[in-house]
């Protein structure tokens, strides 16, 4: 392990104290109380702050910062540059800032604390890494760490979860969660665990790989293992039928959300396995691609909504999901890969309403918006080549997108692909190497959708209904998150590395920079100082633009690179 020096996080705890009068002190205390007492999670609270992956559990990405807003926006400016030192498959976390200091990790499990003001490495911490990190099929990558409890929380590419001291970068604890993975063919953390109160939770990978999804906890101040929540009903024999269900996929590889409130994780699976290939599991297949609600301390199933039963179209359901309010209603919008919206009732997850996000839809006719069944579905045969819309990266990638309260719209990057597959057996037994998926396959190739032209846009929504406010071309897909802010923003990123601000009510460009390397990871906000900063981490990368080349001519020739970016006004 490294750590390099720099000033301590201390001196940037004591300093804002000493700021802090007594009798000021007081009074602050009395308005957090109250403002906590008034709304537990409106959108608007620690408002300097990004303290979780999507800024709080709700999903939204939104900073309710407006000093920099749609009528100065263009005057935004280079602050520094922080440079990662690694670019293997670019730069795809979603920083973690708290009281100006910035947390992130950069390829490799690359973990830095940096100055938020400066750019200025305050401390650098990388694991060892077990060996087989170099065999493994999600190499390389990791979308970011969690901050909590006085520790940065890191899961690894060798199935661990990592505590490091907050203020010092020195490892704490280090818990190894995942038993065996060459039992699992790899699977690992590609995702930060996620805090629920005192637990630390969070899925692997494993969609797409011969073994049975499961989301680990441990204690989040001990390290200590707390519950282990196994996503496929193996012992089910109508949904697994034989042994299918021991190699059926179903990974939770992206964050999880929790409701303080009623203890509640909410997080998404990934596509059953093999992928394309539904003979020898014609069950329904729970809980693969399903949205689940899990109790936080004991890791029970409390509520469930499967969105594909039998899933042979590669469609996980692994994305975030954002919770809002709605005619009184507490509604949560989620998207899969399918293609479709689904809007849940929060808690029960009965359906409140499915739309189609994709304009090219071709594996059903329709989902009841009721019921959630699927309508005049088609099924991939054994053998016979068969063109599937959306493709296996989704109608959206796993790039997240936004939701602005003061807009009552939902910012996401969509893509308009297809592929052509047939569908072949895959023995899980005859697999040797880590790296194996269990794709079932003989032949995949991405290609744009029958009749029409493989398309890249952004899109301003309404989550309930669908219905399209603004919606913006883009040549190549947007694969990093959307950010929009109380400013009357929308920051987005897009493949060639420009970082674009646009009128969050009318979708007008407002100012844009070109970064150097396309945009694969998290905007963020925060304020420092009196000061309002932009912060876009650049750099291309991730196995997605490989496959989606074949659609898109030209996305797997742009430049790497892994840096950090900050923007203000000066």
């Amino acid at each position: 392990m490294v750590q390099t020096g720099g000033p301590s996080i201390m001196h940037y705890f004591s300093d804002s104290l000493k700021r802090v009068g007594r009798q000021s002190l007081a009074c602050l205390v009395i308005a957090i109380m109250s403002f906590n007492l008034q709304a537990a999670d409106d959108g608007y609270q620690d408002p300097n702050n990004w303290p979780r992956y999507h800024r709080l559990d709700n999903g939204w990405r939104f900073s309710p910062l407006k000093q920099i807003n749609n009528s100065n926006v263009g005057n935004l400016k280079v602050a520094w540059i922080h440079q990662v030192g690694d670019i293997a498959m670019g730069l795809q976390a979603t920083p973690i800032v708290i009281d100006g200091v910035i947390y992130y990790v950069g390829p490799n499990n690359n973990v830095f604390a940096v100055d938020g003001k400066t750019g200025e490495t305050i401390w650098h911490y990388q694991p060892e890494l077990d060996p087989i990190v170099n065999e493994v099929f999600y190499t390389n990558a990791t979308r970011g760490v969690t901050v909590g409890h006085g520790n940065v929380y890191l899961g690894t590419l060798d199935g661990r979860f990592v505590a490091i001291d907050q203020v010092s970068g020195k490892e704490k604890w280090s818990t190894q969660v995942v038993p065996d993975q060459r039992e699992c063919f790899g699977c690992l953390f590609s995702s930060p665990p996620q805090l629920a109160g005192d637990i630390l939770y969070g899925g692997t990978t494993g969609g797409d790989q011969a073994q049975a999804g499961k989301i680990f906890a441990v204690n989040a101040l001990t390290g200590e293992k707390a519950w282990t929540f196994e996503t496929l009903l193996v012992n089910s024999k109508e949904s697994w039928p034989g042994d299918s269900g021991r190699v059926g996929g179903g990974g939770a590889w992206m964050p999880g959300q929790y409701d303080a409130d009623t203890d509640t994780i909410y997080i998404g699976t990934s596509n059953a396995a093999p992928d394309f290939y539904g003979k020898g599991r014609e069950g329904d297949n729970k809980w693969a691609a399903s949205y689940l609600a899990i109790e936080g301390k004991t890791g029970k199933l409390k509520s469930a909504h499967q969105e594909i039963p039998n899933d042979m179209y590669d469609y996980d359901s692994a994305y975030e999901g954002i919770f809002f309010k709605h005619n009184g209603k507490d509604l949560i919008a989620h998207l899969n890969k399918s293609g479709f919206v689904f809007v849940y009732e929060k808690g029960s997850l009965k359906l409140h309403n499915v739309w189609k996000f994709s304009k090219h839809v071709n594996w059903v006719d329709k989902i009841d918006p009721k019921t959630g069944k699927l309508i005049g579905r088609v099924n991939p045969k054994e053998g016979e080549e068969i063109t599937i819309c959306p493709y296996l990266l989704g109608a959206r990638s796993w790039n997240h997108g936004a939701y602005n309260p003061e807009t009552g719209l939902w910012y996401n990057n969509a893509q308009e692909a297809c592929n052509t597959v047939t569908p072949a057996p895959t023995d899980p037994e005859s697999l040797s190497s880590v790296a194996a998926l269990t794709l079932g396959v003989s032949a995949i190739a991405a290609v744009a959708p029958p009749g029409d032209e493989a398309s890249a846009r952004l899109d301003a929504r309404d989550p309930v209904t669908g219905e399209i406010r603004w919606s913006i071309p883009y040549k190549l897909p947007g694969y990093g998150a959307v950010m929009t802010t109380a400013g009357g923003l929308v920051f987005n990123g897009d493949a060639y590395g420009y970082v674009h601000a646009y009128d969050a009510e009318t979708g007008k460009e407002l100012w844009k920079f070109n970064t150097g390397s396309g945009i694969r990871a998290g905007i963020v906000s925060y304020a420092h100082k009196g000061k309002q900063y932009i912060l876009v981490p650049s750099g291309w990368g991730s196995l997605a633009p490989g496959f989606a080349a074949s659609a898109f001519p030209g996305i797997n020739e742009l430049p790497g690179g892994a840096s950090l970016i900050a923007f203000t006004i000066e």
